[in-house]
């Protein structure tokens, strides 16, 4: 197909018979209050997870619940035995063993097929030592390993000054709030009541209680790992005899760090994570059941299932303002003129959930910023975010153009001031924070993940650029805006694309700085768009589409790496060609087919593989909503985009 085929009147008739129902489809989600939140999935471990904190703490069990998830644990085992981090991956070993951990809890026999097959899986990959760290702490929790397998995590850490080398402040939003309560378990050391006294003794080669401290993972220096191995060795002498006085200051300055954060029934930095170590937390502090702070985060993580009648799992966390502001802007786009109008109530939704009187982490680095940003989940007020914040004044002020509201005029410059205030020195902008850049931290134990910090990356800078010149500002009126093209040219891989941070990956990320150097004015001439447009060109797959594969986050970095296409990548790959001035490409034309030749007759598209990242190479994620509102952008865009003279996109994203 080229891209005159657009002109027939077939063309436009199935143009539009898609749209339109991908728009239907779209609205029919939408919740009575105007708001839009699809399922968040991961991969096997939070679900896996949520079953062994209910046998940490010795609850009742809730046999018809676990048997769901169990369903649902083992559809997701990999041909390998094991299960991935992503739809059809490589088996994880941290993965694998609380996937296997979590069905034997439930009651799967270790002889079902099954079992055997994980078991053989993790045993022949050199078994469950090769767990990582937050596995292995959860694993002595439980009593299979010992105290010697994970770092020492002093909580005295809560009573360091701000020069200190670590504090709080100098990791990122999630390792802080996960940390914090974890300190404590470290502290009192407590060991899980598992009435049914299931162990894992048998994933390992081993005796696990003879482990000792994770090898020096890839990404870690070879001295600094050494340095802070030498430091921990010292710390394990000194642990043990802290003074008691300085140790319980320590836990009352962790215990007033969390419930300042709790959020309700949101939880504890609204993520997993924190939310299940903060009440395993107060178990090991001897807080009842009925304590309130306890009793509200348990009935938070509950609030985190989905249950789908034959099977369940456990989310992560929610998405409700980040869905709910994307899909605002696929239905603006769909509906033109009239879109301010589709959209009002989801608008009218976001508004108060602005944050506009809490100074959250990020004021310690910025403390003459005034807050004005939004979170990603319901209530996170301490944590919002600037990607969520940017999106959603992009949609205030599409929306405003139509219909002016003083409403919406405040609420964009609070945001705008917000934003302005916390860009990094180098030009670009961190998703939490400011300035989050002391590298030196993923070499400590602790950080085998590699993802103690929240620095400046592509995607999040080039959606605050988007957000700057859609308001009107340029190169020559900003200095921020200035520094942050800069920045982006800085860091435009040879190729000609961008990494993706917070989405899969090089696709996400060429997507978000495409969009952010048309909306700031960069001439489409300008060699790195041309390189971008090149680089899209050249991966896109024969059916049309566009996939990538999480694999291209590596270390051994080698670019792009191929897959099967997926409606949200291949709506991206779109949206940035046409961002570029490409919409009459014929890799346009075919892109726009491949859309409409797989969507489902609901309106819908059928997405099973993982498109977004929450920690490269760690933990990736399934926006349930990302194939129910990107592919409709894109071909409304692509619509509205032919219906012009200029075929220019006008809007930051």
């Amino acid at each position: 197909m080229d891209s005159g085929s657009y002109d027939t009147g077939v063309g436009r008739d199935a143009l539009e018979a898609s749209i339109d129902a991908a728009r239907s489809a779209l609205l029919n989600f939408r919740r009575d209050d105007g708001h839009w939140v699809f399922e968040l999935e991961a991969d096997c471990t939070i679900p896996a997870e949520y079953v062994l904190l209910r046998h940490y703490l010795g609850e009742p069990v809730d046999a018809a619940l676990e048997a769901k998830i169990a369903v649902y644990l083992r559809r997701i085992q990999g041909a390998h035995g094991g299960w991935p981090l992503v739809h059809d991956g490589d088996l994880d070993m941290s993965a694998s063993v609380k996937g296997y951990f979590a069905l034997k809890m439930i009651g799967d026999s270790v002889d079902a097929p099954h079992m055997v097959r994980a078991r053989e899986a993790i045993r022949s990959r050199g078994g469950a030592i090769h767990s990582n760290v937050f596995t292995r702490f959860l694993l002595t929790l439980y009593g299979v390993t010992t105290w010697r397998a994970v770092p020492v995590l002093p909580v005295e850490i809560m009573l360091l000054p701000s020069w200190s080398p670590f504090t709080l402040n100098k990791v990122s939003y999630w390792a802080r709030t996960t940390m914090v309560p974890l300190l404590v378990l470290c502290a009192l050391k407590p060991k899980a009541k598992n009435p049914k006294g299931v162990g894992i003794d048998e994933l390992f080669l081993q005796d696990p209680k003879t482990i000792g401290m994770p090898a020096k993972a890839p990404h870690q220096n070879w001295g600094l790992f050494k340095l802070f191995g030498s430091i921990d060795a010292v710390l394990r002498v000194i642990e043990p005899v802290m003074p008691k006085r300085l140790r319980q200051h320590a836990i009352d300055k962790a215990l007033a760090f969390i419930e300042e954060r709790l959020n309700g029934e949101d939880g504890l930095g609204a993520i997993f994570p924190p939310m299940a170590n903060t009440v395993m937390m107060y178990e090991a502090l001897g807080y009842p059941e009925d304590y309130p702070p306890r009793a509200i985060q348990r009935r938070g993580i509950d609030l985190l299932l989905v249950d789908r009648g034959d099977e369940a799992y456990c989310q992560p966390c929610v998405s409700p303002v980040w869905d709910t502001a994307l899909a605002s802007h696929a239905v603006l786009e769909a509906d033109g003129h009239d879109g301010a109008k589709s959209v009002r109530s989801a608008l009218d939704w976001l508004l108060p959930r602005q944050v506009l009187d809490v100074k959250g982490d990020w004021a310690v680095k910025a403390p003459n910023v005034r807050p004005g940003g939004w979170a990603f989940q319901y209530n996170n007020a301490h944590y919002p975010d600037l990607d969520d914040t940017a999106v959603v004044v992009m949609a205030l002020d599409r929306a405003r153009k139509d219909q002016p509201n003083p409403a919406y005029d405040a609420a964009i410059a609070r945001a705008r001031e917000w934003i302005e205030g916390m860009q990094s020195d180098d030009g670009g902008w961190g998703a939490f924070d400011i300035n989050n850049t002391e590298y030196y931290l993923n070499n400590i134990p602790f950080s085998d993940h590699g993802a103690m910090l929240d620095p400046p990356t592509e995607d999040v800078t080039a959606r605050c650029v988007s957000m700057l010149a859609q308001l009107g500002e340029t190169v020559d009126s900003s200095p921020a805006l200035a520094r942050a093209i800069r920045y982006l040219r800085d860091t435009q891989l040879a190729e000609g694309s961008w990494y993706g941070r917070w989405g899969m990956n090089y696709i996400y990320g060429t997507w978000s700085v495409l969009c952010a150097l048309n909306a700031a004015g960069v001439s489409h001439s300008d060699p790195m768009i041309r390189k971008a447009v090149a680089w899209l060109e050249s991966v896109q797959n024969r059916d049309g589409g566009w996939g990538e594969d999480a694999v291209s986050y590596r270390l051994d970095y080698r670019g792009y790496e191929s897959a099967p296409s997926t409606s949200s990548q291949t709506a991206w790959a779109l949206l940035a060609l046409m961002a570029a001035g490409e919409v009459d490409h014929p890799a346009v034309a075919r892109g726009i087919e491949y859309l409409k030749s797989t969507q489902t007759e609901k309106g819908l598209w059928d997405e099973q593989r993982y498109t977004a990242t929450g920690f490269p190479r760690v933990f990736y994620l399934r926006y349930h909503g990302y194939s129910k509102f990107f592919p409709l952008w894109a071909l409304a865009r692509y619509r509205n985009l032919q219906a012009t003279n200029s075929k220019v996109v006008g809007v930051g994203m």
